[in-house]
């Protein structure tokens, strides 16, 4: 029988990593697209939303027995390096590691793959993107429910878990400003178990559709993700249809720092 409280809990975080592949919006170099992502008011952004959004939550997890890959490119500028390591110094579980650009899936399984210290052992595996927030009992949860169909897991070569109720909000000077949801398979808060000896890893596919590959449990009993929309969505560089907000009532104020650590204070502090 697997006992889930062994397993590896493995993640990965881009952060304005330039990729060959890999992003929604298209460049015609790696020049351009360096160039995009490294745009002072775009890195200026990412730097408030991990901050505010995508760190506190990590560092208040009920289950700190985890690990995170955080993937940066080996040309991001020294200040900003060394911002990020300030940011994460006191996230023992981040290391991060700067690659120059590669092709995207390749260079993920291949990091995913070398984290794992025991490839014959199973292990669970997730996705974190730097803008977004999981709630902090994620990685309690990811367990729980390994464990609670653990005569399911032998069988299979990954299974999905997928926490599916949350909030797309908007972050500003204003505060938070959000609406609840319901989106299957989003990327945050969204875990996958690999079975021992297996080399496939979360990266192998789209989230999307990860459904069509594995199997996969979904949860809707609580809010698990947050899900910033900003000026940088690579997801929403093209034509898409807004979703509405409207700023959190002191109740939601309250619950988005219980459940997600995203304190609506240091938001108005930091995007001031």
């Amino acid at each position: 029988m697997i006992d889930s409280k062994d397993m590896q809990v493995i993640g990965l975080c881009r952060f304005s990593y330039p990729a060959l592949g890999g992003f929604q919006v298209e460049h015609d170099t790696i020049e351009d697209r360096i160039a995009f992502l490294y745009q002072e008011d775009r890195l200026e952004e990412r730097f408030q939303l991990m901050e505010t959004v995508a760190l506190p939550c990590l560092k208040a997890q009920t289950d700190q027995n985890f690990e995170m890959i955080l993937l940066i490119g080996d040309t991001l500028t020294k200040r900003h390096v060394e911002r990020l390591h300030d940011l994460t110094t006191d996230i023992p579980q981040i290391t991060i590691v700067a690659h120059p650009p590669e092709p995207h899936r390749p260079l993920m399984k291949k990091l995913l793959n070398g984290a794992r210290k025991d490839p014959k052992a199973p292990c669970l595996q997730f996705r974190h993107d730097d803008d977004d927030a999981i709630s902090v009992d994620f990685f309690e949860r990811l367990r729980a429910a390994a464990e609670d169909v653990a005569p399911l897991l032998p069988q299979h070569r990954t299974v999905a878990f997928d926490w599916n109720r949350g909030y797309i909000a908007e972050m500003s000077s204003a505060g938070i400003a959000a609406a609840d949801t319901v989106r299957n398979l989003y990327v945050a808060s969204l875990g996958m178990y690999v079975r021992g000896g297996c080399d496939l890893t979360i990266m192998n596919f789209r989230h999307g559709i990860m459904n069509q590959f594995m199997p996969t449990l979904s949860f809707t009993d609580t809010p698990m993700w947050v899900r910033t929309h900003n000026g940088y969505n690579d997801s929403r560089q093209k034509k898409v249809k807004p979703v509405p907000v409207t700023p959190l009532t002191g109740e939601e104020a309250a619950q988005f720092k219980s459940r997600f650590a995203i304190d609506a204070d240091q938001v108005r502090t930091v995007f001031a």
